[in-house]
């Protein structure tokens, strides 16, 4: 339950074009949580919050995702198709 976990999981949705699809339909943080999980990592809903928006950028390319919306960075933006 670690920004660690967090910041890894962020890493493998970067890459993930699917995943990145499961996160935009998220709803929630808990739903975040709940797709982290699923793929292997574990932390709460108020990890999310602790993302700076600079390191929300550095996962995606522009757009709103849900870990941009529930992290509370200014914006909402990141660097991709999150």
């Amino acid at each position: 339950m670690s920004l660690e976990q967090l910041k890894a999981f962020l890493a493998k949705v970067k890459k993930d074009s699917n995943l990145q699809e499961k996160l935009k339909a998220a709803k929630s943080p808990d739903e975040v949580v709940s797709i982290a999980k699923e793929h292997g990592h574990e932390f709460t809903a108020d990890k999310l919050s602790q993302l700076n928006e600079e390191e929300l950028e550095g996962v995606a390319g522009g757009g709103r995702c849900c870990a941009a919306r529930y992290s509370g960075c200014a914006g909402g933006t990141m660097a991709g198709t999150l």
